[in-house]
């Protein structure tokens, strides 16, 4: 399983990348995936609804099951993935490229406090056993 060094992670396996025009991007890790199976719906918050880290604000549906999606940290819906809410299976195919929403944070800090690649990897290896 891949876990890119440049993204950031959340213990509930969402990934997070900071993009050049300093928005995050958040997407579910190749984990979380793998864990639901195929995707079959997505439902994404609002653009310029206020989030508060660790709220529940999108959910990914696959055949397996539904799950909640929660905002790796607080601030405002930028944008919203319209491509993966009509082809959920591009998080099957690339659930790295597969972003499902964009966040303009409160405060960009707020990302050293997430998990790096190493820490991520660990909290996988010990749910796996």
């Amino acid at each position: 399983m891949s876990i890119p060094n440049d993204l950031r992670y959340t213990k509930t396996h969402e990934w997070v990348r900071l993009e050049k025009d300093g928005l995050v991007s958040v997407g579910i890790t190749a984990h979380a995936q793998d864990l639901l199976g195929d995707m079959v719906f997505v439902e994404n918050p609002a653009v310029g609804r206020k989030l508060a880290a660790g709220e529940e604000c999108a959910v990914v549906e696959s055949v397996k099951a539904a799950s909640d999606v929660y905002a790796p940290l607080t601030g405002e819906v930028a944008a919203a993935n319209t491509e993966v809410e009509e082809a959920p299976e591009k998080i099957n195919q690339d659930p790295y490229g597969a972003w499902l929403f964009r966040v303009k944070p409160d405060n960009a800090g707020d990302l050293d406090a997430l998990l790096d690649a190493a820490a991520y990897q660990a909290l996988v290896d010990s749910e796996e056993h």
